[in-house]
């Protein structure tokens, strides 16, 4: 295989659908009783409608698989918002070329006091944020960046506008550790409405942008879909199949899920096909059931009470303290915000409260943690 297209392009996303809407009773006795790897199409039997009826035991399953490859260990990072500016149309999100917010870019010394405020706070796992807009914030400022943060922190991750290799492999030299890419949906037919205009508008360049990070030779790639755009069971059937072919290309490379939902912001319209958290928990199950040793993560974007509640169920990486706007811990706070956060705990508070669960906080270097 030369790119996930080539997979991509075989199964049509009514093919997927209906296969998992035709899931019966005993196929998913089947798939919880097996005791050897899981295929992509258990994962499709697992994201059923009728799985949702043997959830306590998925989550069983999953709390005890993930205790056995991760221990009790929970990574905790936090985002850093570089920059708002972005030349996308994109009908979900509040950064948002046509949403008429001031824009801003940190400078150097803003971005160093941002991170020595969240080294401070026992933060070692930071992830940077801009919106896309590869003229203001481009390969050059994201070196730049990672320079001037390296050596603050154990390990700097990315969510920004998809690169090049070449450009992924000059970060990587600058520190860079991990790179958060979500598709936002796999629905090829749909993606252009809520995509109208920008270079996020090419689907098919984000679907390569992992194929790219893998050849890079990145540490981690992260993945996901942003649940509410679309069928949340489908699109999340495609995102396995996505990984299933990079874990098997880019063995080199980790692979992490991250679970986030349509959350209000300005400009932005209620999603079209709400998740419950009764549908977002049987997804980080199956996800569990499906990679056991894939590294899950939950941002606070969820509400606290639930965040808790699921955390000993799968979850491996969260983040806590969040501010979605840049600057938003020192320099600029709590004006020009992204999305609305649900769980607005200190750090401190969720530490303790894994405490209380028995789970270990791990601020620094995740895989000293775990070696």
């Amino acid at each position: 295989m030369s790119d996930f297209s080539e997979i991509y392009k075989q199964w049509s996303w009514n093919q997927v659908s209906e296969r998992i809407a035709s899931v019966k009773l005993p196929e998913v006795k089947r798939v919880l009783n097996k005791t050897t790897t899981l295929s992509w199409e258990d994962f499709l039997v697992l994201l059923s409608r009728s799985a949702a009826d043997f959830l306590e035991i998925m989550a069983s399953k999953s709390r005890q698989l993930t205790r056995r490859y991760f221990g009790q260990a929970i990574q905790m990072y936090i985002p850093l918002y570089l920059s708002n500016e972005c030349q996308n149309i994109c009908t979900y999100c509040g950064f948002s070329f046509t949403n008429k917010i001031p824009r801003l870019t940190l400078t150097d010394e803003e971005i160093l006091k941002e991170g020595e405020h969240l080294r401070a706070q026992g933060f070692g796992h930071i992830l940077l944020v801009t919106g896309e807009a590869q003229k203001k914030v481009g390969t050059e400022y994201l070196q730049n960046a990672i320079r001037l943060l390296h050596p603050l922190f154990d390990q700097i991750s990315i969510e920004v506008q998809p690169l090049e290799e070449a450009e992924y492999r000059r970060l990587i030299k600058a520190g860079l550790h991990s790179v958060l890419v979500y598709q936002e949906t796999y629905n090829s037919e749909h993606y252009p409405s809520y995509h109208p205009r920008g270079k996020k508008s090419n689907f098919e360049y984000r679907l390569l942008t992992p194929d790219r990070l893998g050849r890079s030779g990145i540490h981690k790639i992260g993945l996901g879909v942003l649940l509410g755009l679309e069928e949340w069971r489908t699109d999340s059937a495609f995102c396995g199949l996505h990984v299933d072919y990079l874990e098997r290309v880019y063995w080199q490379s980790r692979y992490g899920i991250s679970f986030p939902r349509l959350r209000p912001a300005s400009g932005v319209q209620e999603p079209k096909n709400p998740v419950g958290e009764r549908d977002l928990l049987q997804l980080i199950c199956a996800w569990r059931i499906f990679k056991p040793q894939a590294e899950l993560s939950i941002s606070t974007r969820e509400r606290a009470e639930f965040r808790d509640k699921i955390l000993p169920l799968g979850i491996t990486a969260m983040s806590a303290g969040s501010k979605t706007e840049p600057g938003g811990y020192v320099t600029h706070p709590g004006v020009l915000e992204q999305f609305e956060i649900d769980d607005s705990r200190s750090p401190e508070e969720v530490a303790a409260m894994l405490k209380s669960f028995k789970l270990q906080p791990v601020w620094k270097d995740w895989d000293a943690a775990m070696g």
